[in-house]
């Protein structure tokens, strides 16, 4: 079987686990007897296996092994064709749906943004598995392709403490290129990969289950929990302060991919410690929380309410749990928040939650935003000409890795920085061109760009619905989502002319 992959396109391997992934939908439908939504799932599930097979006769092993630069096309081009074939029984399902509006909801829930234009009862309880199952299908995408895609290529995050050249990682190191190849490279990272994925949601799931929550609820957080799609049924968790603590404890596999992948040696409790991504995650998660608490609490002062003890412990861990929520781009909102609101009267601080989500999490992880390592890169550059401007004739230490983030690595994270900026700047005035205002621009942009749709809903004064939009400013939306989800730098790679030389 392993074999027969490595000789297929990446592109129909991705149709044939799109074509595998309906059937559990079309299962759980047929055991509520919800026999039409079944059939969708089911007969899309055998006409798109039906192509595999043809598509697999007619290569018949003869497709050539391509390096990485194929795969990161291919990558590209899926996040704007696959959602048209998984939004086939999304649109039979639903009916009087526009399949423009299906091809944005697949989109979202594959670039694991998590925006949606539809109501949850409007939705059969199969098409909120089906959106799910997307969205998680989506993290481990971003998961394997970014270790065995984008680190060859030193993008997305691995130009940081990388020595080469962006997109040019492929063409230096003879071992990846002539002995393992992106197909090789893909399916060995997957083989190793899917065990931990499923067996961290399976674990999630069957937590959020003890602590209450319905199954179906459960198993779309769960796959909304790792893949940091955001994506649920209703209006978030429903399992109490107990699946909250489970949530938050499953987010932390978006601050580093040291928590889960054995492409670095030395991983534990003392690695972690020292990584600089999972230091910046917890700095981060320590400050802004307190920052939030004691903005309420002020709040509360001046309504004579301090001294509600449970008040104020309760809005402690809603600022907690939500600013990791939105720092990995999940979007989750903790019950508590709300009990904070009204403990001090005090409005959602938008601001606050879009910086997060600008931040992101961790390089090669499911999380969206500027990245981690790219800040701390930052970082140690800005502290370090401090200390030149004290001591010019200094020099730097803590090893050749930690020169080169200082030197190299932060200024590639600059120049990606920049370009975030820019493309901050277009889309902003993109949306403008569509009649929205500054505010609504302002923050659909960044919900896109850091694939973290349910921004749109808490970080403006009043909610913005996704099913208000234009068709243009929806198009604008999908644009960025894709451009979050892959990186300014993966695209402008691949118009580097060395990449594409034999």
């Amino acid at each position: 079987m392993r074999r027969l992959f490595s000789r297929l396109p990446f592109a129909v391997i991705l149709i044939a686990l799109g074509a595998v992934a309906m059937l559990p939908p079309a299962i759980h439908a047929f055991s509520l007897r919800d026999y039409d939504t079944a059939r969708a799932f089911f007969y899309s599930a055998i006409l798109f296996l039906l192509l595999f097979a043809l598509l697999s006769v007619a290569f018949g092993g003869r497709f050539p092994q391509k390096r990485v630069r194929s795969h990161l096309v291919t990558l590209a081009a899926a996040y704007v064709l696959l959602p048209v074939m998984l939004a086939v029984p999304f649109h039979e399902s639903v009916p009087a749906t526009r399949f423009f509006g299906v091809w944005f909801e697949m989109a979202s829930c594959l670039t694991t943004t998590g925006a949606t234009l539809f109501a949850p009862e409007r939705l059969p309880e199969a098409v909120h598995l089906w959106r799910a199952i997307v969205g998680w299908l989506g993290g481990f995408l971003t998961w394997v392709t970014a270790i065995a895609i984008l680190a060859p290529l030193n993008l997305g995050g691995f130009e940081v403490v990388s020595g080469e050249e962006v997109g040019e990682g492929a063409a230096t190191v003879t071992q990846i290129t002539r002995v393992a190849d992106g197909s090789e490279r893909l399916l060995r990272f997957s083989w190793h990969l899917a065990p931990v994925y499923f067996g961290l949601t399976l674990a999630l799931w069957i937590g959020l289950i003890m602590a209450g929550a319905e199954p179906l609820n459960a198993v779309i957080h769960a796959m909304s929990t790792l893949a940091t799609s955001g994506i649920s049924p209703g209006e978030g968790p429903e399992s109490g302060l107990v699946g909250e603590a489970l949530i938050f404890g499953f987010l932390i596999f978006a601050v580093s991919r040291m928590t889960f992948s054995g492409d670095v040696a030395g991983r534990g409790p003392r690695r972690l410690r020292k990584d600089p991504e999972m230091q910046m995650g917890a700095i981060i998660v320590a400050l802004v929380p307190l920052f939030l608490f004691l903005r309420h609490w002020a709040g509360a002062y001046d309504v004579a309410d301090e001294s509600n003890i449970a008040a104020g412990l309760g809005a402690l861990w809603g600022a907690v749990f939500t600013t990791l929520s939105f720092l990995t781009t999940t979007g989750f909102v903790s019950e508590a928040w709300d009990t904070a609101r009204d403990w001090s009267g005090l409005p959602t601080p938008g601001l606050v939650l879009m910086g997060l989500s600008l931040i992101g999490g961790g390089v090669a992880t499911t999380a969206g935003g500027v990245k981690l390592l790219r800040i701390y890169a930052l970082y140690k550059h800005g502290v370090r000409e401090m200390e030149r401007l004290v001591h010019p004739n200094s020099v730097g230490g803590a090893g050749t890795a930690a020169r080169r983030i200082r030197r190299k690595g932060a200024y590639v994270a600059w120049i990606f920085f920049m370009l975030f900026a820019i493309s901050i700047a277009l889309s902003m005035g993109a949306f403008a061109l569509t009649g929205l205002s500054f505010e609504a621009s302002t923050v659909l942009t960044i919900a896109a760009l850091s694939t973290t749709g349910p921004l749109a809903e808490v970080a403006a004064a009043a909610p913005i619905v996704y099913a208000d939009l234009t068709d243009a400013a929806l198009a604008i939306f999908a644009a960025g989502m894709v451009l979050g989800r892959l990186e300014t730098l993966a695209l402008i790679a691949l118009f580097n002319p060395d990449l594409w030389r034999s």
